[in-house]
């Protein structure tokens, strides 16, 4: 039995590597997430999965997606139901089941939940991943941003970790890329002003869906859903200059 990670890009159906593609061909079953509670509708993940794999092999299973509470009971109830279900799923003949999950299966992703329950009530599933493109690179890609450029580090910051930790980050000397920001763009911007790099910084919002919108951070105008990002690249001169 095995149960793979495969990072199905960030919305883009185009952006999903070929090796992808094939395991999710390959799979006895594509197991997707949805928001558990939420209306019916298909999944970032899930409109991926629908234009490359038989819609007959998708299992749809809940999870507490908009829980911002830490491991929350609620939380922890959906990984064992989801872990159940998966299993049920090997149990009625499946030899290898595939995850899809936006971005890559080792960025942030539900996956290593999901599959660290499988593990501990069946230790026999064999788990791996497929790695896949993160938002930050679509996002680097739409608006014309470099996001490394010769010794310059590169941070990558959830912002529900603390404004804190995202105002260290600007201090370095690197690019400094905000994922889950959508409740403290305030304090992201004023965070980004203190720090000189408002001019260069931008904004993705719903990047590789319709009604995406990609811009300078100065832009932007409304609210922000969670899975945005932000990067924020140092100030730069001249060819070479980071080298």
């Amino acid at each position: 039995m095995r149960l793979v990670g495969v990072g199905v890009g960030p919305g883009d159906p185009e952006l999903i590597t070929l090796k992808a593609v094939r395991v999710l061909a390959a799979a006895d079953a594509v197991v997707v997430p949805v928001m558990a509670g939420a209306p019916a509708g298909t999944g970032r993940a899930e409109a991926t999965v629908l234009a490359h794999a038989r819609p007959g092999r998708l299992v749809r299973v809940p999870f507490a997606l908009d829980d911002r509470g830490g491991v929350t009971g609620r939380r922890e109830q959906a990984w064992d139901d989801a872990a159940r279900a998966v299993l049920a799923v090997f149990d009625g003949g499946a030899g290898e089941i595939a995850f899809a999950t936006i971005g890559d299966p080792n960025v942030y992703s539900t996956f290593h939940y999901l599959a660290q329950t499988v593990r501990g009530l069946r230790p026999a599933v064999e788990v791996s991943t497929v790695p896949g493109i993160t938002a930050m690179q679509d996002l680097a890609a739409r608006s014309g941003t470099v996001l490394c450029e010769g010794r310059e580090p590169l941070s990558l910051v959830p912002l529900t970790a603390g404004i804190e930790a995202f105002e260290a980050a600007l201090a370095g000397p690197g690019t400094v890329v905000a994922y889950k920001g959508w409740r403290r763009m305030d304090g992201v911007r004023a965070a980004i002003e203190r720090h000189g790099r408002t001019g260069a910084a931008v904004v993705g919002r719903g990047v590789g869906l319709p009604g995406e919108w990609v811009g300078p951070l100065a832009e932007l105008a409304g609210p922000l859903p969670y899975l945005s990002s932000v990067l924020v690249p140092p100030v730069r001169s001249g060819r070479g200059g980071k080298l």
